[in-house]
């Protein structure tokens, strides 16, 4: 590699360990503790009901679902690129397989009565379908990843409620309500099961190539390519992942509340968005970790359980929300005294 297409030297001793490996975690990722901390002495403040077992589980459950759109979307930012449609993955990806084992008639809906116990793999394949069509619309036909994703968004949002009719599928088959209603060890399934692919994506970033290979090509394609990277294909890779990280993301969701909503997960892409960046994972790619992404869901989690114990009236969810999160920002930012691009 010449010289020219080498990162600036500060870019690269941020990025890599000692060893020549990329760190799994940044001091600068803890920049959100002491917002999380605050957080939870206001929280406690507000109601001692705050520091109890149930609540903070509850927190947990809530942010086990959003965190894998979050994980999803982190990846596909280092990499350089943005998916807007996740937030419509987590509702239809369920709601086609609902519709695929559903009895045929007899039912509030009908579907075409195959097996109960192929509703998780087909919510999976919906969900790699989706990601994989994407990847064809920005690396084959080069359209604008964010005009794409934002189209298809709008297209599978219109899919979801045309399969739903604009109304909740509950009857939800067992294997769905397992993953997501199942404690183990005294917590939630999903948590440990979001713990479990946070830590597998920090250590795939960290120690192996193609996940290595996401920084190169969020900081400079052109220059990856030229290291011998196969930027097309680790693009096609994430953007599958990040969408079975989606798909994945409403089995849990669809099991914890009992039901696919027909508006199932409808705004969520801003707070998977803040989540991310708030996290310390920039817009432009190539910097990021998946633990700062994970501090940065639990903060926003923490904010919306606050007001919800507080007491506060649902119309100043969204203007306290957006208050909270540029607050989070310029707090992060000056405890990790970087910028946030």
């Amino acid at each position: 590699m010449t010289e020219t297409m080498r990162p600036p030297v500060a870019d690269r001793t941020e990025r890599l360990g000692p060893r020549g490996r990329l760190r799994l975690v940044r001091w600068s990722d803890f920049s959100l503790v002491p917002v999380i901390v605050v957080l939870m002495v206001i929280g406690f403040i507000v109601s001692p009901a705050f520091l109890t077992a149930n609540n903070l589980t509850g927190v947990l459950q809530s942010a086990s679902e959003l965190s894998l759109l979050v994980l999803g979307e982190a990846l596909v930012l280092i990499a350089g690129r943005m998916d807007l449609s996740l937030e419509s993955t987590i509702g239809v990806a369920p709601a086609i397989a609902m519709w695929l084992v559903l009895p045929t008639h007899g039912g509030r809906f009908n579907g075409l009565g195959l097996p109960t116990w192929t509703a998780i793999p087909f919510d999976l394949l919906v969900g790699l379908a989706i990601g994989a069509f994407n990847a064809f619309l920005i690396l084959r036909l080069r359209v604008n990843g964010f005009i794409a994703t934002l189209g298809m968004l709008t297209m599978l949002r219109g899919l979801q409620i045309g399969i739903t009719g604009g109304k909740s599928i509950s009857d939800v088959p067992e294997s769905f309500r397992y993953l997501g209603r199942t404690d183990w060890i005294g917590l939630p399934a999903a948590v440990w099961l979001c713990l479990v692919l946070f830590a597998a994506g920090g250590v795939a970033l960290a120690w192996f190539r193609h996940g290595r290979s996401l920084y190169a090509i969020g900081g400079n394609p052109e220059a990856a390519r030229a290291a011998g990277v196969r930027v097309d294909r680790v693009t096609w890779i994430v953007l599958g992942v990040a969408s079975l990280l989606a798909a994945f993301a409403g089995i849990l969701y669809t099991g914890h509340y009992g039901s696919v909503a027909a508006d199932q997960g409808n705004g969520w892409i801003f707070n998977v968005f803040a989540a991310a960046v708030i996290g310390g994972v920039s817009l432009k790619g190539g910097r990021g970790t998946v633990f700062g992404a994970l501090t940065g869901v639990l903060t926003l989690q923490l904010v919306v359980n606050v007001m919800t114990l507080a007491g506060v009236p649902p119309e100043w969810d969204q203007f306290l929300n957006g208050a909270i999160i540029i607050v989070a920002l310029i707090v992060s930012r000056f405890a990790s005294g970087e910028k946030q691009d």
